[in-house]
Parts: C-alpha cells; sequence; structure tokens
C-alpha cells in the first residue's frame, strides 16, 4: 500500500481529500503545515507528498525545499497544490513534480497521485 503524506491547513479540505484518498486504496500521513509536513516525513518515509502552497507556520514552498536538500528524501515526489498562480509559485520554489491548480476536480488529483506513485 502507497502511503500519501498529505499537508492541508483547510481542516475541511484535508478531510475530504483523506477520504477520498484512502478510498483510492492509500494509507494517508496528515499534516496542517510544513513542520508537522516535516515531522510526519522523518517518522514515516511516504511514497508522495501533496501539500498546500500557503500555509501558517511553515508553507509548502519551504517545507519542500527542506525535502529536496535532505538527501534522504529528496527523490520523493511533490505534488503542490494552490489556487496561486504556477508561475508565481515557481518564483519561491521549482523543485515540485507537479502542480495542481485550486480548484480542482478530485478525479484530476486522484490520476495525479496514482500516475507519480506507481512510477
Amino acid at each position: 500500500m502507497k502511503t500519501i503524506l498529505l499537508v492541508e491547513d483547510e481542516f475541511g479540505i484535508a478531510g475530504v481529500l483523506t477520504v477520498l484518498l484512502e478510498d483510492a486504496g492509500y494509507r494517508v500521513l496528515s499534516a496542517g503545515n510544513g513542520r508537522e509536513g516535516l515531522e510526519q516525513l522523518a517518522a514515516n518515509r511516504p511514497n508522495v507528498v501533496v501539500t498546500d502552497y500557503m500555509m501558517p507556520l511553515m508553507d509548502g514552498a519551504a517545507m519542500a525545499q527542506a525535502i529536496r536538500a535532505d538527501p534522504a528524501f529528496q527523490d520523493i515526489p511533490i505534488i503542490m497544490m494552490t489556487s496561486v498562480r504556477e508561475d508565481i509559485v515557481r518564483q519561491h520554489f521549482a523543485g515540485y513534480t507537479a502542480y495542481m491548480r485550486k480548484p480542482f476536480q478530485t478525479e484530476a488529483l486522484l490520476d495525479l497521485i496514482a500516475r507519480i506513485a506507481e512510477s
């Protein structure tokens, strides 16, 4: 079973995505910000990280930069999901594997995760 680390500060979005991912057969680890995401990453090496961009304490770009800087985790695919345009996100961090603009169809996110998790 593949493990997804879902880092999202909006409780409602995190809850819906967790249910959808679990129904799709994934084990889901949740974190409410980048700091919690890095703690989860260190304790449980996920197959894919799905993260929001704008979050309190540590945003998705800062967390993704920390992941890419750590040789133990730098190969883990990162999906950045946000309502912020991709060109703006790339000004802060361009090392993610894929970008998903909010709002999105949940099927599109599930398809993207499946392609990345199985590659």
